[in-house]
């Protein structure tokens, strides 16, 4: 199923299977730091740990996995023929 988004002009995203991003809660400290960094609005924190809010917009920079800095975030690309996909390149 490929979603778009009128607020995101000339993105297309390509629904997969399977998680690409995780968040071990055991390790989360809440640092919010992947609340921060991410343009899609992906995170929350919700009891001072961060939770997927929705993978909808993720434009699978790894931006988020890249600033946690406990290592709690597992980010994995989407398989090839889903996710991302821009005009642009």
């Amino acid at each position: 199923m490929v979603k778009t988004f009128e607020e995101i002009p000339g993105i297309e995203w390509i629904e997969g299977t399977g998680e690409f991003i995780k968040i071990e809660e055991e390790i989360c400290i809440g640092c919010a730091n992947c609340v921060k960094v991410c343009l899609a609005d992906c995170f929350e924190i919700i009891n001072n740990k961060a939770t997927i809010k929705s993978l909808d917009k993720c434009m699978e920079c790894g931006a988020c996995w890249y600033v946690c800095i406990e290592g709690a975030l597992i980010f994995n690309w989407p398989r090839g023929g889903t996710g991302y996909k821009s005009d642009w390149g």
